[in-house]
């Protein structure tokens, strides 16, 4: 079985980390979820990040969370892998939050390096075991040391991919050197977690993308991911530079949801673009910049 056959049975190859849409006045709109999720899928996702970094977890209680979950299982389970973000800086509470997941239908768990509290290796390894422990789900590993405060080094995350559940990372840490060695040393299924490397990671062997861009490119993402995993690397090239203004304009100038779900409202999926606090929405100045890239690429909004 390729790396590739092996990723579509645990977590798809190409997952958006799901904005987490919210009504007028900030509550959750689970509904809202559901349709997004739905067209997510139809434009050639595979696979759905729920609660994840994008969707703003931080800021989620617990049963938000779960409804979230809930919400897109329902809507397309059967369809896509579910996928949901249970990792916080607890581990007792990831654990907990994690065990309530696995009761849903849920299809596997992303586990986020322990943020703020700066652990040592030793801890960041002994958190990661236990939530893997906690339930029977496999578990991709998090890594972003940009946000989370501390790398998961590459010697950890080969200890970690011993695991039986510990199956597969999300790799935003942009070190190709050392995910190079991790894709020499273990069976994990690698994902780039950051769009701009989709190619240069699944040129080396890595099986796909855990994106925020594609909320307004999926078919485009798609066909990029096709491309490198057939070897047809003229055709992955030349869509990597199509898809580089599209980058730029989710992720280049303000957080990725605040880009993503104003680009969205202007392209009639979602109503508003509501985020919560400490996150606020884009000012004249980010829009301009945001439809200046689109507009590179091609998209009208």
């Amino acid at each position: 079985m390729s790396v590739i056959e092996k990723s579509l049975r645990t977590f798809g190859t190409l997952m958006p980390a799901m904005v987490t849409p919210f009504t007028a006045d900030g509550e959750v709109d689970y509904k809202a979820a559901g349709e997004l999720a739905n067209k997510l899928v139809d434009d050639g996702c595979d696979g759905i990040l729920v609660t994840g970094t994008t969707g703003e977890t931080s800021t989620l209680t617990d049963e938000e969370n779960l409804g979230m979950f809930q919400a897109v299982i329902d809507a397309v389970g059967g369809r896509a892998r579910v996928i949901a973000g249970t990792g916080t800086n607890d581990t007792r509470h990831s654990i907990s939050l994690s065990q309530r997941a696995a009761k849903l239908d849920i299809d596997g768990l992303l586990i986020v390096t322990p943020y703020y509290n700066k652990p040592s290796q030793a801890g960041i390894q002994a958190h990661f075991e236990a939530i893997a422990n906690s339930t029977e789900l496999p578990v991709m590993l998090y890594d972003i040391p940009g946000r989370a405060g501390v790398p998961i080094s590459t010697e950890t995350i080969i200890k970690l991919a011993d695991h039986p559940r510990i199956t597969a990372l999300k790799d935003a840490k942009a070190d190709f050197s050392e995910t190079t060695r991790v894709m020499a040393n273990t069976d994990l299924d690698v994902y780039s977690g950051d769009d701009g490397l989709t190619l240069p990671l699944m040129a080396a062997g890595a099986v796909g993308l855990v994106s925020v861009s594609a909320h307004v490119a999926a078919p485009k993402f798609r066909a990029l991911i096709d491309a490198a995993a057939a070897g047809d690397f003229a055709t992955a090239r030349r869509i990597h530079f199509e898809l580089d203004p599209v980058i730029r304009a989710a992720m280049g100038h303000v957080q990725g949801a605040v880009a993503v779900k104003q680009i969205l409202k202007w392209q009639g999926v979602l109503s508003n673009s509501v985020v919560r606090l400490p996150l606020v929405e884009p000012g004249e100045a980010e829009i301009a910049m945001i439809k200046a890239d689109l507009a590179e690429a091609g998209m009208e909004v």
